[in-house]
This record gives C-alpha cells, structure tokens and sequence, in this order.
C-alpha cells in the first residue's frame, strides 16, 4: 500500500471529500480529494482547490490531514424537501439545480484514463462553495446522468417537467441545469421552446474542462450561472466563459448560441445576436442586448413538452445526392431542415439532371413532409428571393426560416409538429418568434 492510500484511509478521506493538509514547510491547503490515474505519481495528492484550480501535494511533506466534509455533504445538508423555505436567517435568493451529467459531473475512469460522469447535483454544489454566498439551492434534481450525445428529446421533456414544477414555485428565482457541452445548445433550444410560457431565468452550463484538470472552468460557469438564475432577465440562456481567461461569462440566448470550438473554454458564442448579459464571478451582471425579456411570475404557464421526433438535418454540398430525401419520406419522417449553401441553396440546375434537388424536393413536401431550409453560413440569413434557385425552391414548398440557426430550427420543428398537427399551423408557427430564434435587425457580431 503506497504513503497516500495509507494517509487517506488514516483519515477516512476518499474521492471528492472536502479535506485541509498540512505540509513540512507550513503551507495549509483545503480542497476536495481528486482521483488519481495510473499514469499519474500515485504518491501525490492533487486538490481541487476553490479557485477552481488543481495543487498536487507529494505524500512525503503532509504531516496533518483533516477530513472536513464528505462528498456531497455540504449541498445535501443544505437541501430542503420540495416547497420548504429555507431558514428565516438565509436571505439569499431560492433557485433550484438539476444535474443531467457532462464534464462538468465528471471524474476520472481508471481503467481509460478518460472521464465520465458520476457527480450528482448536490455533489456539484458542495465542490462549489462560492455558490453558497449568491444562493440558496432549495431543490436538486438528478433525473439522470449521461454526456451530451446521448441525450435525446425524451430528456428534454423531462428536465423541461421537472424546471417547470420548480417555475412554478413562487419563492424560485430561477434554475441552473449542468449539461455537457457538445449538445447543450440542443437542450437550450429545446428548453426554450418548452418552457416558452414561463419567464424566470435558466441558466444551463457546462464545462469544457473536467474537474480533474487544473484549467476546469466549471467553478466559474456555475458561479456566474446562479448569478443569472437570480436575474431580473426571464430567459433561458447557455452561461459559460466569454474568452479564455477568468475574466467574465457571456449569458447567451438559447436559441441563438453554438459551440464553435471543440475545447476551448470560450468555445459558446452568440451568433446572428447579442449575449443577453456579462457576468462576473463577484456577482457583477451587465445586460447587452435590447430585446430582453424581463423576469415575471407566469401563473398560468405550463410546460409544451410535445415533441415529434422523426425530424432531421440534410446538409447540402457538392456532388450531394437528392435521394436522400426519399429516404427520409420512406421512414416517414414529418419534417426535414434543408442547410442550404449561401442564401439557402441546394442543386436546381445542374449539368447533370440527376443532381437537381427540385423533384425530390417536390416529393417530400407532396408527400406532406415540413421541408425547411436554413443557411450553412455561420452570419446572415437564409432568403428566397434573390436567386432563382431559392425561388424555385420556395414554390415547391421549402420554408425559409432566415436567421434561424440549423440546430435550432430542427429542435423548433420538432416541437411545433409535437404542438400542431394541421400544416398551416405548423407553418405560422415555425414563422412565429417565439423565444428569440429570428433576429430582425443585424450586425456582425
């Protein structure tokens, strides 16, 4: 049995517990135990401190440790059972946290050396102390935990019920849902049309980092996520890092964000938009968009889970094969988004008279099949009315949806075939701004 086996069974500490050491050369340090990997010196300590960054200790120079907490004690010690105040003395604002899994719940797998999740919401608190000085979690949920491609509709209508049942909640400012993020702009779409009838803030995160890694951003995200939960702005809105340093977060809006790097902690962007919101760690919010929805109590909201999800993406590109769509007509899938290139174009008249979309086109929406069309483009619009291609594709049914982010709109067609059945009314509603997804004006941003 090496040194630190033997010096945390000593002190009954183990992954996650919350513990003080004392070094041969003075230093005092506190933070929560992190696993070990076995590529890593089995005889150093590493805690995850505060700050959100990571100390190794070598086992050698500790010559005190005290166990201060268990993991999740802190947070479940503090929970309180569904519609209970809190203490008369705690005057911090309520919100309520669901945890649904991602990096940001992760720890490190032994045998891959990779990460996966196991934390749950309350232990994700009690690594946070800081959340403990803006709020008081008075619910926490964690209906499940899975990474972010593996998440489907069927978990959005479920954390979508549970955040609704906490709105309601007089007393709840508003919530935070941790998520992984290589979906999460789904899941903010999807909540953003579910929850459209109730205008309390919900702030979803994630990190980019795991807790194992000195550089783990969730510390901050989560910080500045419970200070948007508290807001006076009634959106939902992804809250993560707006660069790369520890500086600020953006809160962006749901239906208008994308991941646009894969590991950057900066990697959430508005797009075709304006962040809602800086937040700073210190509690510091600044608003930067004029199209914010206020918070308000909403009594008689309810939670438009309805979802059909026989829905997909096509993405156009050269040499692409309109067959595709017959395929989709022949699983009978009821809506199809179209990422044209440019404008909102696919093939309509090519050399080759089998590459032209048109007749497939035709055949999907005669078949009775939603066929929208978005734009590639990261900036701009999708439009029919410049070139002839988008205008031929207009007549044969394809419904433009202008700025509409491809993840968003297929998210929005889902839910509105889930609301509507009839085709005009799924038409009038893919048209209808229902939380922010179509942007009027625009700038670069």
């Amino acid at each position: 049995m090496d040194m630190l086996t033997r010096l945390l069974e000593k002190n009954k500490a183990s992954e996650l517990d919350r513990v003080s050491v004392k070094t041969s050369d003075g230093m005092r340090l506190e933070g929560l135990v992190m696993p070990r990997i076995e590529y890593g010196d089995t005889d150093c300590l590493i805690l995850k401190l505060d700050s959100g960054y990571n100390a190794g200790i070598a086992a050698g120079k500790i010559v005190e440790m005290r166990t201060i907490a268990k993991a999740g004690a802190a947070a479940k010690k503090a929970a309180k059972p569904k519609g209970r105040a809190g203490p008369a003395s705690n005057s911090l604002p309520q919100i309520a946290m669901i945890a649904t899994g991602g990096t940001i719940a992760s720890v490190i797998d032994y045998a891959t050396g990779g990460v996966h999740g196991k934390l749950d919401a309350e232990d994700i608190a009690a690594a946070i102390p800081a959340l403990s000085s803006h709020v008081q979690i008075s619910a926490f949920h964690s209906p499940f935990r899975v990474f972010s491609e593996d998440m489907t509709h069927r978990e959005w209508q479920k954390i979508a019920e549970i955040a609704a049942k906490e709105l309601e909640n007089g007393e709840t400012r508003g919530a935070i849902v941790t998520h992984g993020t290589d979906t999460l702009h789904f899941t903010a779409a999807a909540l953003s049309f579910m929850l459209s009838e109730y205008k309390k803030p919900i702030a979803l995160v994630g990190a980019q980092r795991s807790p194992d890694r000195g550089s783990f951003d969730g510390i901050m995200n989560l910080t500045c996520a419970a200070t948007y939960a508290t807001s006076d702005i009634g959106e939902k809105a992804i809250v993560m890092h707006a660069t790369t340093n520890d500086d600020y977060c953006y809160a962006s809006r749901g239906t208008k964000v994308r991941k646009l790097h894969s590991s950057r902690r900066d990697a959430f962007q508005p797009v075709n938009d304006a962040a809602l919101a800086k937040i700073w760690p210190d509690g510091k919010i600044e608003k930067t968009n004029a199209s914010i929805v206020k918070r308000q109590e909403t009594p008689d909201a309810k939670p438009l889970v309805g979802f059909e999800p026989k829905v997909a993406i096509v993405k156009m590109y050269p040499s692409s094969d309109p067959e595709i769509l017959d395929y989709y007509i022949s699983k009978k899938y009821k809506g199809i988004i179209i990422e044209g290139t440019g404008l909102g174009h696919v093939s309509t008249n090519p050399l080759r008279k089998e590459n032209c979309w048109l007749p497939n086109v035709r055949a999907a929406t005669g078949a009775g099949a939603h066929v929208c069309m978005t734009t590639q483009c990261i900036h701009g619009k999708a439009n029919p009315f410049v070139y002839s291609a988008g205008r031929l594709l207009s007549q044969a049914g394809v419904q433009y949806l202008s700025d509409m982010l491809t993840e968003t709109a297929y998210v929005k067609l889902g839910w509105a075939l889930g609301q509507k059945k009839n085709a005009k009314d799924v038409a009038e509603l893919m048209a209808t701004n229902v939380a922010g997804e179509y942007n009027e004006r625009h700038e670069y941003y």
